[in-house]
């Protein structure tokens, strides 16, 4: 068979030609309309801007930010951070943004934890399973999110009051005051204890991905669990005992015509909560079920050869490919459960929309109030986008 030879002279990139003047270069004639477009779009934005700040000297209306450092004066019911109607506008636009972080992260987590399983449903062999699945991804998806926010929130005040409350097991309360659950009380020796536990799985983690590199070099498997057990187990509890840590459980109890003790989850939390999960899982459940459809049919029966059990299939080899369809989509739902988060003045719930309307009536500098609530939601969407592209870079199939 005879074999060709390429000139290596074809190889090269060709030379590149010089920038003539003329209005016959393409180059040229480009780099001129990107200039002209960026400066009529500058233009445009400073006469806005000009504009607003006249109109709004001419009706002595107040700008800039100084009011954050004013007496607020505002109630806020639920709050993570301690606050008191004393306190400045800055500071409860903190608590709202934290209370909408709040939201966001657990809605996330439960979300996207409900939304795998009911994907998975979907794709189950029992019948009543999968139709089950089904029609709960069609229900949900069809009904607006506000009307079942405003269904949940309903349902939660048509429960009896704390007097009549539904008392499922010991110290757990459910009454149109909210979820009443046990909880410790909380002192510094518990925030050790937690960190504890943080750097733990942290260090569990990198242990993991250590042993796996040996074990790609080797081929001698190591045991994990041992390492995790010692330091996400055992070292939170050594801190917790070497900082004396009391471990006094707070049961809640009727005192009067409320409950005293325990953690209280209020109606609006619990509605908005239970009304993003619910949604967003609908369409997560999607995803997830088209992801592991994309997997080849051939990676199932490849796997069922060796032995392995339906269940190691999923989590070992299926759920790892359909990943790398599953997480851009996924991003999007993430994002749009934060953003959808905002129709919580709708059952008032005080997230960082809520306290910026109340701030900015009260102060009457409308525009500041808005481009804060627009930098939350943009800093926020821009942070979840970013950690889910390197997450998606992390998992992205490598070709040698």
């Amino acid at each position: 068979m005879s074999q060709t030879t390429t000139d290596p002279r074809l190889l090269r990139a060709p030379p590149k030609r010089p920038i003539k003047l003329s209005w016959a270069d393409e180059r040229v004639r480009g780099i001129v309309w990107q200039v002209l477009v960026v400066g009529i779009l500058g233009g445009i934005i400073y006469w806005l801007w000009s504009n607003t700040v006249h109109n709004l000297e001419v009706r002595r209306i107040a700008t800039g930010f100084g009011f954050l450092w004013r007496e607020a004066g505002l109630p806020i019911a639920e709050h993570v951070i301690d606050y008191n109607p004393t306190d400045t506008y800055f500071r409860a636009l903190l608590v709202g943004l934290l209370n909408t972080l709040k939201v966001a992260v657990v809605g996330i987590v439960l979300a996207t934890v409900l939304g795998t399983l009911i994907g998975i449903a979907r794709l189950s062999k029992n019948w009543l399973v999968a139709k089950i699945a089904a029609a709960y991804v069609e229900v949900i998806r069809d009904l607006p999110l506000l009307l079942q926010l405003l269904f949940w929130y309903a349902v939660l005040q048509g429960l009896p009051g704390p007097r009549q409350a539904i008392n499922p097991m010991e110290g757990v309360f459910l009454s149109n005051r909210g979820l009443k659950l046990p909880w410790i009380e909380w002192q510094d020796a518990h925030t050790y204890a937690v960190l504890g536990f943080v750097l733990g799985a942290v260090a569990t983690f990198l242990y993991r991905r250590a042993a796996r590199a040996k074990q790609m070099q080797d081929g001698q498997p190591r045991r994990v669990w041992p390492v995790a057990l010692g330091l996400m187990i055992a070292l939170p509890l050594a801190i917790w005992v070497a900082f004396g840590a009391p471990w006094t459980p707070d049961i809640p109890a009727l005192r009067g015509f409320n409950f005293r003790g325990g953690v209280n989850i209020s109606p609006e939390f619990f509605a908005l909560l239970l009304g993003l999960v619910l949604y967003t899982a609908g369409f997560i459940a999607e995803i997830v079920r088209a992801g592991i459809l994309a997997v080849p049919h051939g990676q199932w029966e490849a796997a069922q050869a060796l032995g392995l059990r339906p269940r190691q299939v999923l989590n070992q080899i299926v759920l790892p490919q359909a990943l790398r369809v599953i997480i851009p989509p996924m991003t999007s739902q993430f994002l749009n459960l934060t953003k959808n988060s905002s129709l919580a003045v709708a059952i008032g719930y005080q997230d960082i929309v809520s306290i910026a309307n109340t701030t900015l009536n009260q102060t009457g500098q409308a525009i500041e109030g808005i481009a804060i609530i627009m930098l939350v939601y943009l800093t926020i969407s821009l942070s979840i986008s970013l950690f889910m592209n390197w997450y998606n870079a992390k998992i992205a199939l490598v070709e040698r």
